[in-house]
């Protein structure tokens, strides 16, 4: 069977590497870049508008920055930045934040090439015409810099889009850890923890390859070392590094390979309680990884062997060795706490909601055991019964 694998063409890594930003931009033929931040960025510290004038002055290339997202991506984002980016007449779009900021960029460089085009012809499209595209990921967990993805929501009818075509992977992906060491505590442990689901379903997807596996696993032994090490200590360069690698190869396993039932189930309940996506996922993890750990027991006996080589036992206990990793990690980081900070209601009415949400989404189709609505109940179940013992009433 023939095997398709896609990745960015260049990977610019270590501390300081935005300063590459000049070069890379030229050697693609740049001359105006049209540079989606965050708001974060322009602010104390790092505060980059005055060095990505700097930078470009190098290489005589104009800029324009446009700061105008509040939130997740939404199709009226895209419109008002694509008319900016035509105003502006820029020849390069660079991403420079968090995942909603990369797939929002993602956007601008399809839709300013192609007006008339729609979110749903993408994935059908043998060549995908775009503007040359930058990516500079300020958090260590979407892995959007690397993917063939990128989740839009339409205003219209209230539903994410999730487009994906591999001509939306950046043409040039720059993992700085000098841009990721103000990132807060929590927010550290949310994305890490995205990231790390991602590299976890990818290498238990029905969908993973020889190659999707050697990318998955890389990233979980990267990203289980050195997590806890930047949520303890966020000024820690080397462990802030090896988060960026980890995400960025969690986010090209997953690109290639699929996410799973954590990703379709913690969807629909960051939808529901308006959370953060990575602590969505990563109070689903557990109990998804309970649901399905007998179905995929050789494949997580590998993943036990690799996060603790001393544990010694058979298939399932090995197996049953990932998931205590995973359930400490969510005690380590307060993740329970953070959820019931969120999840703070009756629930009776909610579950069946999810349910429907969660199966009408990506992921239910690549897990190694299928689940059904009665699976989807019981695993929420168990999360709100969790929950409820961090609850103040």
């Amino acid at each position: 069977m023939v095997k398709e694998f896609h990745l960015p063409g260049s990977i610019y890594h270590g501390a300081g590497s935005l300063e590459k930003l000049a070069d890379a931009a030229a050697g693609l033929g740049a001359h105006h870049l049209f540079i989606v931040v965050s708001s974060s960025v322009l602010s104390e510290p790092l505060n980059l508008s005055a060095r990505l004038k700097r930078l470009l002055e190098k290489e005589n290339l104009g800029l324009t920055i446009y700061s105008g997202l509040k939130g997740e991506p939404t199709t009226e984002h895209v419109k008002e930045a694509v008319n900016r980016c035509l105003e502006s007449q820029a020849d390069c779009v660079v991403a420079i934040g968090g995942g909603s900021v990369i797939d929002l960029a993602k956007a601008v460089s399809v839709f300013t090439v192609n007006p008339d085009r729609h979110y749903d012809e993408i994935h059908s499209l043998k060549k995908l015409r775009r503007l040359p595209l930058i990516a500079v990921p300020t958090t260590a967990g979407t892995g959007s810099e690397a993917t063939k993805v990128m989740v839009i929501t339409d205003v219209e009818i209230g539903t994410k889009m999730n487009p994906g075509h591999p001509g939306l992977i950046p043409d040039i992906a720059i993992l700085d850890s000098e841009l990721t060491v103000t990132l807060a505590q929590s927010y550290t442990a949310f994305t890490g923890m995205d990231a790390l689901a991602h590299a976890m379903e990818a290498y238990l997807s029905t969908r993973a390859t020889e190659m999707s596996d050697y990318f998955a696993l890389q990233a979980i032994q990267l990203i289980s070392k050195a997590l806890p090490i930047a949520f303890n200590k966020g000024s820690d360069l080397e462990a802030r590094e090896k988060m960026l690698l980890g995400s960025c190869f969690a986010g090209i396993a997953f690109s290639n390979s699929s996410t799973n039932l954590a990703h379709a189930t913690g969807r629909a309940l960051g939808a529901r309680f308006h959370m953060p996506h990575g602590l969505s996922v990563a109070l689903l993890l557990p109990f998804v990884i309970e649901y399905g750990i007998k179905a995929s027991q050789e494949r997580y006996a590998k993943l036990g062997k690799l996060l603790n080589p001393e544990a010694i036992g058979t298939e399932a206990e090995m197996a049953q060795v990932t998931l205590k990793m995973v359930s400490d990690l969510n005690d380590q980081f307060h993740i329970w706490e953070a959820g019931a900070d969120y999840i703070n209601q009756t629930h009776e009415g909610v579950i069946p909601l999810l349910v429907g949400n969660a199966l009408a989404g990506n992921g239910i189709l690549t897990n190694q055991e299928v689940p059904d609505r009665n699976d989807i109940d019981k695993i929420y179940q168990k999360l709100f019964n969790k929950i409820s013992e961090y609850s103040v009433c």
